[in-house]
């Protein structure tokens, strides 16, 4: 089910370095490492998260820059799926800066 109105709003105090498009359909985050080893490692680290919630994201990686994009395709928009593995990839982001 897609988010309403509200739960859209309140996606900026949850995840609030994410940054979702106009239209809720999808929401955006740009994580920097100190090199491509460091950034290969995360998007290990995401992967198996994406694998155990069977919900995997569009992303793509530049030496030590990923940018990870999420959405709902079956519904074309923002679900709950989505905002909960923001949030576990934020943990992750949140593991490697400790």
């Amino acid at each position: 089910m897609p988010l309403n109105h509200d739960q859209l709003q309140a996606l900026g105090q949850s995840t609030p370095e994410w940054q979702v498009d106009e239209r809720g359909s999808s929401m955006r985050r740009v994580f920097l490492f100190k090199d491509f080893d460091q950034a290969f490692e995360f998007m290990t680290r995401v992967a198996k998260l994406a694998k155990q919630q069977d919900h995997h994201p569009h992303w793509s990686n530049e030496y030590s820059k990923v940018e990870v994009v999420l959405s709902t395709h079956e519904t074309r928009s923002l679900t709950l799926r989505d905002l909960d593995l923001a949030i576990a990839i934020d943990q992750v982001w949140t593991s490697f800066n400790h």
